[in-house]
């Protein structure tokens, strides 16, 4: 018995059938030479069942697959951990077909409906879903696992840590079944009460670890200086309440074309991302008749460490800041240039401040969403804090990359969209390639595919200047 830490309590406690606290993922693969992808009359078992037999019938399950959370008298009322002694693999992994003919269209409608849907808290908190009949010999997998037991880094992680680069290997084994990894850096306990007492503990030492000075500091930088667009973002249709349902959508672009665009403007990478999204949410936002006077602003994870891999304080090499995306702006140059402007301002103010204060912008920064997600009523009556979370995480280095003799295509991200926060852009990168996946409220975001089309639009707009 272990306890969870207040940290993924968090993610416990603020979900709701709207609200679905679980990350996840859809990976695209193309099918081994010589593979069968259907059910041939003579009963011969095609590929994609008989990769779901062996996964579901010849593997371990890691430990941490096998947690389920309790709340009982016992554990004076503190969220635990237990381990599900006989776990159903066959109610985890489901094997699923698509209805002809097998399209992106397809694929993107069953994704969006199993991302919608709440994982079952009396069993552990994930599945993973084996998709066939994908068009042009190609299958999927789709998983999702609750943020309470692995954040979407790390998650990540785990799925690239089941590839390989030999493409004749076989006997790779699922996610849920690799061994010796144990998904989270938190510290556990093996009581509830002891769990929580020490995650106090070690909040109040490193809160008394910070001087009056650096914590009025970091408040500062977070209300101030952190960027000329911090905390006034304008209200959008993004920020209103949320239902249940979701709608996924996914492409790749060619990692070449943004680089053209890098070399031509001297943006980064990351900022050539936030360009292409920024064209893509005014073009998106005009067609609605709903684009705000005001630009937009995005919450933007940012690396905190040199060309070396090293990093200020050396511990902690993540912070937060948010951007301006200066969707007001009509001219791509000028968009581009203020997104170049207002993220290097937010990570120089960042670079200056040590890895605990960094670490409070962080959790302050992402906590200012919070309000409007669990308080009834609020989202759409309030400023929001920023309008979406755009975040780009780095992918496998290597490439091309198989699982079981399949040929990984793409790998889409699909992570949390909260009451008040009504759309998440996600990517990540592989095989020369962005992967971008986009996570949105069915209602509250119309027509979420057609970013795809505007995404490319604005891709072309700047590889023109």
């Amino acid at each position: 018995m272990t306890a969870v830490g207040p940290l993924d309590a968090m993610f416990l406690l603020g979900e709701t059938r709207e609200q679905a606290m679980h990350v996840g993922g859809l990976m695209l693969f193309e099918l081994p030479e010589g593979a069968r992808d259907q059910v041939f009359p003579d009963g011969t078992r095609d590929y994609v069942s008989r990769l779901y037999e062996d996964i579901t019938q010849n593997q371990t399950v890691n430990p941490l697959f096998t947690r389920r959370v309790r709340n009982r008298a016992l554990d004076l009322g503190y969220w635990s951990w237990d381990q599900d002694r006989d776990i159903d693999l066959e109610y985890h992994v489901r094997l699923s077909g698509l209805a002809r003919p097998g399209r992106f269209r397809e694929l993107f409608e069953l994704t969006s409906r199993l991302h919608g849907t709440l994982l079952d808290r009396h069993r552990p908190l994930w599945e993973m879903h084996l998709i066939e009949g994908v068009q042009g010999r190609r299958f999927a997998v789709y998983s999702k696992i609750h943020h309470s037991l692995i954040d979407g880094v790390t998650a990540l992680q785990w799925m690239q840590n089941t590839l390989t680069a030999d493409p004749l290997q076989d006997g790779m084994p699922a996610t849920y079944s690799l061994q010796g990894m144990n998904g989270s850096n938190r510290t556990e306990v093996e009581s509830a009460p002891r769990g929580l007492v020490g995650g106090v503990g070690r909040a109040l030492a490193d809160l008394a670890g910070l001087s009056p000075v650096g914590l009025k500091s970091a408040l500062r930088v977070l209300r101030n200086e952190h960027s000329s667009v911090a905390f006034q973002a304008p209200q959008t249709i993004f920020n209103q309440p949320i239902s249940a349902a979701r709608r996924f959508a996914a492409q790749s672009w060619p990692m070449e074309r943004l680089e053209k665009v890098r070399a031509l403007t001297g943006a980064t990478l990351n900022d050539v991302m936030l360009a292409m999204c920024s064209g893509a949410l005014r073009n998106y936002l005009q067609d609605l008749n709903a684009l705000p006077d005001k630009g937009l602003t995005a919450m933007v994870p940012v690396s905190l460490r040199a060309a070396d891999g090293s990093g200020r304080g050396g511990g902690n090499s993540l912070a937060t800041l948010i951007a301006d995306l200066a969707t007001d702006e009509r001219d791509p140059a000028i968009r581009i240039s203020r997104i170049m402007a207002s993220t290097t301002y937010g990570k120089s103010v960042l670079s200056q401040l040590s890895p605990l204060q960094n670490l409070m912008i962080g959790a302050l920064g992402l906590g200012s969403a919070g309000p409007a997600a669990v308080i009834p009523g609020l989202a759409g009556r309030t400023p929001p804090p920023y309008n979406l979370v755009i975040s780009n995480i780095p992918g496998p280095s290597t490439s091309p990359l198989y699982w079981n003799r399949s040929r990984l295509l793409g790998m889409y991200p699909a992570s949390i969209v909260l009451n008040g926060q009504a759309l998440n852009i996600s990517v990540t990168s592989y095989d020369h390639q962005l992967h971008f996946g986009l996570i949105g409220c069915r209602r509250t975001v119309p027509h979420l595919q057609r970013l795809l089309v505007h995404l490319e639009t604005s891709l072309t707009e700047l590889e023109l200047l």
